[in-house]
């Protein structure tokens, strides 16, 4: 996924508000393509595995019941230096910091329910979309 690849997830409270389609569709209109695309739920065991980086912090149990909590939407974006534009789209982890027309400005509840996962970086892009997909799931 290097460069041209990302990894997103719609998290369980907009999917649960039912925004995960309006998500999708500032995404696809930001002119990412979408190459993998699941619907699923979590275990807790699953969400503390995908969140092992953040084992020692000490919101990491909230945060594996959360991703827990509810299905979410999984997705490898592709776009031309994916990983900065989106994290550019998704805006800041806080809402309430989150630029105008940013993902979590829009949809985000709060700090801890942000509305979406974006990929830090290229390596971590490629880690997490390898969790979540198989070689034939990615058009």
């Amino acid at each position: 996924m290097t460069g041209n690849r990302t990894f997103t997830m719609i998290k369980p409270e907009a999917v649960a508000a039912g925004s995960m389609g309006k998500i999708m569709d500032m995404i696809i209109d930001n002119g990412f393509k979408v190459v993998a695309l699941k619907y699923t739920r979590l275990s807790r065991q699953e969400a503390g595995e995908f969140y092992a980086v953040h084992k020692e912090r000490p919101f990491y149990g909230e945060l594996v019941d959360y991703m827990a909590s509810g299905p979410i939407i999984a997705a490898i974006l592709e776009k031309d230096n994916a990983v900065a534009v989106f994290r550019e789209l998704i805006g800041a982890t806080d809402p309430a910091q989150a630029a105008e027309g940013t993902i979590r400005k829009r949809f985000a509840e709060s700090k801890a329910k942000n509305a979406v996962h974006g990929s830090d970086s290229d390596a971590n892009a490629e880690i997490e979309g390898s969790y979540f997909f198989s070689g034939r799931e990615r058009f």
